[in-house]
């Protein structure tokens, strides 16, 4: 069974892009990329050695900065915002 249900997606789109099938919104993506890093972070803790969900875990890291930091750049109050309900940053 996944993780992420299509319920769950569709949640995390209307609390962070403003509706359900907002799903291009910058602060949606950002959202949804750390539901996902949540969810690899804990498989992590029990498989070691699972380099390939490891390289998959390293990748979305890195999609999630370059989508925080364009935030950044062009709406600082929401990156605040976001940053400050997602728990990032501490």
């Amino acid at each position: 069974m996944p993780y992420l249900t299509k319920e769950r997606k569709s949640e995390i789109f209307k609390e962070f892009g403003g509706s359900t099938t907002n799903t291009g919104s910058v602060e949606g993506q950002i959202a949804l990329l750390t539901e996902r890093i949540n969810g690899i972070a804990a498989h992590m803790k029990g498989n070691k050695k699972d380099f390939d969900s490891n390289r998959g875990l390293l990748k979305m890291v890195g999609q999630r900065k370059r989508l925080l930091s364009y935030l950044a750049k062009n709406n600082l109050e929401g990156y605040r915002d976001l940053i400050k309900k997602l728990g990032l940053r501490k």
